[in-house]
């Protein structure tokens, strides 16, 4: 699984299985119980692996993984990894705060303009919320290379589950 050197922070990969989606969710639906490295946590068509807490990291990864019926005897795997949705929400939440802040002190410099008065201040402002942004999405880039020992874990043990069962 080869993780590219994109812009993306939330590596996917998709597969077509030769399988109907309800026996590759009774499958994880069955490993939830022999395995006990990761949990396994299954919703409808998606399946969530990721590690006990008791192993995990501000960053560490978990895998969505998404199966979709395609015909009574195809289905689709749709995998994403990202981190727990909680460190996600808040970070997202704090790129919309800096984009806020960046509006805000945009019209905030744009008015002090049109009056003829200085504008440096706000200008830097501006200046410090794209530093800011630059910075958050170094943050997540750092993140996913810490966590990346650990997608590729997640991904050998949905591989191995899939190969033991007969579906790769």
């Amino acid at each position: 699984m080869p993780i590219s050197n994109e812009i993306v922070l939330r590596p996917r990969f998709k597969m077509e299985l030769n399988h109907n989606n309800a026996s590759v969710l009774k499958i994880f639906e069955d490993a939830k119980t022999t395995n006990e490295t990761y949990k396994i946590v299954r919703v409808d068509d998606h399946v969530f692996i990721r590690l006990p807490k008791h192993h995990q990291q501000f960053w560490s990864p978990q895998l969505h993984l998404e199966i979709n019926e395609n015909t009574e005897k195809t289905s689709t795997l749709h995998g994403l990894f990202g981190p727990n949705p909680t460190v996600w929400t808040m970070f997202m939440f704090l790129h919309f705060v800096v984009a806020g802040l960046f509006i805000a002190f945009g019209i905030w410099t744009y008015t002090n303009w049109t009056l003829k008065s200085t504008y440096g201040f706000q200008m830097g402002l501006m200046l410090l919320m794209v530093a800011t942004w630059f910075a958050l999405y170094f943050a997540g880039r750092i993140g996913r290379a810490k966590g990346k020992s650990e997608m590729y874990a997640l991904y050998d043990f949905m591989d191995t589950t899939l190969k033991s069962n007969g579906l790769l």
